[in-house]
């Protein structure tokens, strides 16, 4: 389930634009995202190196986020929802976005200064929460790449500990360079392993083989 959405611009973290998810239940207690989201975005602003898309864990959510033409887009969702369905959701945000306000980003300077644009939001989440549309949004990103080097991280640890992004896209990337050498090392195992399963089966054979012959003959 996406929870809230925040749009901000990226050199001074300024919100920009929010929608919050209007259910009362589940949207208890979202204060507290909503100031680590604003306390992100700042956090972004400062590290030059920022990693373009990231996840970060807060609790029982995750912050999914990414960078395009000076705007950074957020989402708050559960840890169940697909990561790969979170990105396609900021990605439909942006192209709206930038269309629409794409050029008055840099001039604005009081915050949520395109709320209206909350009604677009509430229209796309309302999609991506269809079961329906879910699936065939499902089925067609199968056809799509991973999202690639996408840190999960905790958030107190990035707004805490001080953890630049940077830093955790690195430590992203040598993950993800660990991750495929031993995949390539388990591979090369097992083919190992079906290469002497093949071989004694095969010697097995010819011991029968030699050992009927040997008593025909």
């Amino acid at each position: 389930m996406v929870l809230m959405t925040m749009i901000a611009r990226v050199a001074d973290g300024l919100p920009l634009a929010a929608s919050v998810q209007e259910d009362e239940q589940a949207g208890r207690g979202l204060m507290e995202y909503q100031n680590q989201a604003k306390q992100l975005f700042r956090k972004i602003s400062a590290d030059p190196q920022a990693p373009a898309r990231c996840s970060i864990e807060s609790g029982p959510y995750i912050f999914h986020y990414f960078l395009e033409r000076g705007v950074c887009y957020l989402v708050l969702c559960d840890k169940t929802f697909s990561k790969r369905l979170a990105y396609s959701f900021l990605e439909d945000l942006q192209t709206e976005f930038s269309s629409n306000f794409g050029a008055k980003v840099e001039t604005v300077s009081r915050p949520y200064s395109f709320i209206e644009f909350d009604t677009y939001i509430q229209k796309v989440r309302k999609n991506y929460m269809d079961s329906r549309a879910r699936k065939n949004l499902s089925s067609i990103n199968t056809e799509l790449q991973d999202v690639q080097r996408i840190m999960v991280q905790n958030i107190d640890d990035v707004l805490q500990r001080g953890d630049s992004l940077s830093v955790l896209d690195s430590k992203a990337s040598h993950l993800s360079t660990m991750s495929s050498k031993y995949k390539k090392d388990a591979k090369y195992l097992n083919l190992r392993s079906s290469y002497a399963k093949i071989a004694a089966i095969v010697a097995v054979i010819v011991v029968f083989l030699l050992f009927i012959r040997f008593w025909i003959l």
